[in-house]
């Protein structure tokens, strides 16, 4: 895969957007088994932090994230801006991660602030 750009800003700093491809996403769900679950229990009621789960989120993120660049790949683009994160709970044992953005085409700037080949 071609290195995608992904930033949380609606711009690229020393590019220009060329051109934009539209709304993208990646997602996945995840549940812990229920030896993650009963351990994530056991450590709750010590309090402090849940490592099982930080891990797990983690890892979701990151595929969330490896996702939106395959898609912003598919359509053509080498950039997403304005990238978020949004999670949501499904039926009390999944989570459901999604990392969204806008795809696009940049170029980078001369220092003079005029487009680059990318050729």
């Amino acid at each position: 895969m071609s290195e995608i750009i992904v930033v949380s800003t609606n711009y690229v700093p020393g590019h220009r957007v060329k051109e934009v491809k539209g709304a993208i996403w990646g997602i996945t769900v995840r549940s812990r088994g229920i030896g993650g679950n009963l351990m994530a229990g056991i450590r709750s009621l010590a309090g402090g932090e849940i490592k099982e789960y930080v891990v797990m989120l983690n890892d979701a993120r990151n595929l969330a994230m490896d996702r939106l660049k395959e898609e912003a790949q598919k359509v053509g683009a080498n950039a997403v801006l304005d990238m978020k994160f949004d999670t949501s709970d499904i039926a009390q044992t999944m989570t459901e991660i999604v990392a969204y953005g806008t795809a696009a085409v940049v170029e980078p700037l001369s220092e003079k602030g005029q487009a680059v080949s990318l050729s």
